[in-house]
């Protein structure tokens, strides 16, 4: 079965209440299950697979407003502003994308102005810059 990790770091899974998840590997967390099933299943044996993982608010990318895919990416060393636009399959016809800005939350919620319309549609690279964990990007609506 597939069970999610909930914000407070634990799974719930059947016969299973509020197991602690965060900071343990899969196998770790594999035997820790086994334990808790123990009680109801004689032998039980458990096999944890990560299909997604996203990471902490703190090491986390946001993207938010005229992108295709708005949505929460993990943060991954020297990830660049065009890495985080090819996985939310950049911006939308009807962004302003030379007035999106990168909101660092690292640096005091810092606000840096970023061009990703020169960046995507016209592939300037000098607008590519390196994300930090914990930025969000905002991308916002053009009115005309």
């Amino acid at each position: 079965m597939s069970v999610p990790v909930r914000p407070d770091g634990k799974i719930s899974a059947p016969l299973i209440d509020d197991l602690a998840a965060m900071g343990k590997d899969s196998t770790t967390l594999a035997r820790d299950i086994e334990k808790e099933l123990a009680k109801f299943i004689r032998d039980p044996v458990v096999t944890v697979i990560v299909t997604g993982f996203v990471g902490p608010y703190s090491e986390q990318i946001r993207v938010v407003g005229a992108a295709a895919k708005p949505q929460i990416l993990a943060y991954k060393q020297k990830m660049t502003i065009l890495d985080v636009m090819i996985a939310v399959g950049g911006i939308t016809d009807f962004a302003d994308g030379n007035k999106a800005s990168i909101l660092r939350t690292a640096e005091n919620n810092a606000q840096y102005r970023v061009r990703l319309k020169d960046l995507v549609k016209n592939g300037d690279v000098s607008a590519n810059v390196e994300m930090k964990p914990g930025d969000v990007v905002i991308i916002p609506q053009s009115w005309f």
